[in-house]
């Protein structure tokens, strides 16, 4: 009886200890989707009885209207508590971006409690308060610009809350196609460095390190592997594209489409809700000759005028200025998470890419994952005897290990360009890793002469880290979330390696205004892309906005008349969103923290957003929990993303806390060794 004791208080140790269920695998009929998969939910601990009791359950739906290449969406997220107990469920979720978060309501059965923003700090205080309480209460968190965390306090038995969270966001152009692109899951991340000693912050699988101060809060536990997806989602698009329109399609669920006239169309899911594994896109492409030459938006609000000015790229601009031979460095990520379909549609690019060097080029092919290797000690020429040593090289590739990214950046920007020769880096990656200020701060110090084009890699890429490295490698940013894409994405690509189609490009404002633009600094027009900036006005609203660049080798120029700029909404919000990152990424640069912080949180709390400082809090002013009545907190598991392997991602992932099987086989073995103990004891007796 005493050896039967200690075994099972091993075994529901060897549950706490790892943060999850000793029965995580247990399902309820009643908790599956009309779908097919299960809600996020979670059980609570081992009750004193042995008795497991399902704690909360969460489904999410999404509706997103769209006015040109702007997006407002509305997601709502409803937490359900199964079990008898009291609960507070924390998820960990991402949104684009680019996502400028505005707004939470916190619906209670009839009623709706609208949240307020608040320096991140005071939030989290007046949070915990109401939570300790016993009132109902929801915070939304940034962790990234496209993580964030959902809080919410003191759900009972059997009740419903739903939190409604709001943002805005410019949606991209491309290759005569307009496209929006939502989230679902946050993948695992690598999360390199030393384990802090600290208290650890989130509830997150790894602590907090060196290199990652807040690795606990952007790496949300994982549903077990064999076990069925779960958070369900829906979601339904309104489009009014400003243009006529060919078709809508969806990439990568099927979906119901319909027409409401030749610029309108509403999408909804053809099939139930989809599991939360893969991002979910739209794709519209405008008619022939309909894509405008760019547009303005404006907006005056509380004595404020903000406008948003879209430059779409000269119709029919090719670079005909002699092409440069190139020095081209391919780097591709060969991590745990790219095994399976993600490792093919890299290999397949990569292929691709080989086939598009030509005479006179140079190159190389650098692979990484726990370490770093190069084909070449350093860049060769482009002839067949090398591209075959670099097909070889590349078939061989497998995917496994860690993802040091760092060396893999350096080893690619730091060698000498050869005098007459544009070199590009092409990086491809899922970017799943936790220290991207760490990297982003060594694309900064090393890029040099260097372009660097990124290409985000299966279902479920880290668009922030892959966005904002382009953006600081004067590169563009490509999305392969299928191996039928590697073609046709790669083909857009190498047209953009070429050349930029629109250089040196400058904005010069009438002088009746004074204008606060963001980016300060505009990047090259790439073939198929926009420029999109923000800025907020001061003056006399009249006059003509003069757009100049160079287009192949030639002067250019467009006007935009500041009198006829389209009535638009969101635009402040859209510049404060642009000037927070501004401000955030001033920071690579060694500006002064606590000078940033006051900068940020006056405009975040100006415009109400959420931002790094600031946060939203939502708070019921009747207690609901009674006095004395427990409250359990848990945090909601998500899915791995689709078409990752279990096993090689949390196989190679550094993971500091003790994993649950290694746990057990710890209490079984102290178990035996109790036995061993009790039996020759029992003989000396």
């Amino acid at each position: 009886m005493t050896l039967l004791a200690f075994v099972m208080v091993a075994f529901v140790s060897v549950a706490q200890a790892d943060g999850t269920d000793a029965t995580a695998k247990a399902t309820d009929a009643d908790s599956e989707s009309p779908g097919g998969q299960k809600s996020g939910s979670f059980l609570v601990r081992v009750r004193p009885s042995g008795k497991l009791v399902r704690s909360a359950a969460l489904t999410t739906d999404v509706k997103i209207a769209v006015s040109g290449t702007v997006a407002r969406a509305v997601v709502s997220q409803q937490f359900r508590n199964d079990s008898p107990d009291w609960v507070e469920g924390i998820y960990v979720f991402p949104l684009p971006e680019n996502a400028a978060v505005d707004r939470l309501r916190m619906q209670v059965g009839e009623r709706t409690i609208e949240g307020q923003i608040r320096e991140r700090e005071q939030a989290k205080a007046e949070y915990a308060a109401a939570r300790d309480s016993g009132r109902r209460a929801s915070l939304v968190e940034q962790e990234r610009p496209n993580i964030f965390t959902s809080s919410v306090a003191n759900l009972g038995p059997g009740e419903t809350l739903v939190v409604e969270i709001e943002y805005q966001q410019t949606l991209r152009y491309e290759d005569q196609s307009v496209s929006l692109r939502f989230p679902t899951v946050v993948a695992p991340r690598y999360i390199p460095g030393t384990p802090s000693s600290e208290h650890t912050q989130g509830t997150g699988w790894a602590p907090d390190t060196d290199s990652v101060a807040d690795a606990s809060r952007i790496t949300p536990s994982v549903v077990d592997a064999g076990e069925a997806p779960r958070n369900p989602v829906t979601i339904a698009v309104e489009i009014d594209a400003g243009f006529p329109v060919n078709d809508v399609v969806s990439r990568y669920h099927a979906i119901q489409v319909e027409k409401r006239d030749d610029s309108r169309y509403g999408v909804s899911l053809a099939v139930g809700p989809f599991p939360a594994d893969r991002d979910f896109e739209l794709v519209w492409h405008p008619i022939a000759g309909a894509v405008p030459r760019g547009s303005l938006f404006r907006e005056t609000e509380d004595g404020e005028t903000h406008v948003l000015l879209t430059l779409f790229p000269p119709v029919g601009a090719q670079a005909t200025e002699k092409r440069l031979p190139r020095e081209a460095i391919f780097v591709i990520d060969t991590s745990g998470s790219m095994q399976g379909a993600s490792i093919e549609q890299a290999k397949r690019a990569l292929h691709l890419a080989l086939k598009q060097l030509g005479a006179g080029d140079r190159f190389n092919v650098i692979e990484f994952n726990s370490t770093t290797s190069k084909l070449f000690a350093s860049p060769h020429e482009a002839n067949d005897q090398n591209l075959d040593a670099a097909r070889r090289f590349v078939d061989r590739l497998k995917a496994t290990g860690g993802t040091e990214m760092a060396p893999a950046l350096r080893a690619a920007l730091e060698s000498e360009t050869k005098e007459g020769y544009l070199r590009q880096v092409v990086f491809m990656t899922d970017g799943s890793v936790g220290n991207e200020d760490e990297l982003f701060r060594l694309i900064q110090e090393k890029l040099g002469r260097s372009r660097l084009f990124t290409v985000g890699i299966g279902s479920a890429p880290n668009s922030h880290f892959m966005s904002k490295a382009a953006e600081l490698g004067r590169g563009t940013f490509t999305y392969i979330g299928d191996v039928a894409e590697v073609r046709e994405k790669m083909g857009a690509l190498f047209a953009k390696l070429e050349h930029p189609v629109l250089s040196d490009i400058v904005v010069e404002w009438p002088k009746s205004v004074a204008a606060e633009m963001y980016p300060k600094k505009l990047p090259d027009l790439y073939l198929g892309e926009p420029v999109i900036l923000s800025a907020r006005i001061e003056g006399l609203l009249a006059g003509k906005v003069v757009v100049r660049g160079q287009s192949a080798g030639e002067p250019w120029s467009t006007k935009f008349d500041l009198k006829y700029a389209h009535e638009g909404e969101g635009m402040g919000v859209l510049w404060a969103r642009r000037k927070i990152e501004s401000l955030t990424d001033s920071l690579q640069d060694g500006a002064d923290k606590e000078r940033i912080r006051e900068d940020v949180v006056d405009i975040a709390l100006k415009h109400h957003l959420v931002s790094r400082y600031t946060s939203l809090v939502a708070i019921d002013v009747t207690p609901a929990r009674p006095d004395g009545e427990p409250l359990d907190s848990q945090a909601l598991p998500v899915n791995l993303p689709r078409g990752w392997d279990h096993d090689a991602v949390f196989g190679s992932l550094p993971r500091t806390a003790t994993p649950a099987s290694l746990h057990l086989m710890l209490a079984l073995l102290l178990a035996t060794l109790a036995l061993l103990t009790y039996a020759l004891a029992g003989r000396k007796a």
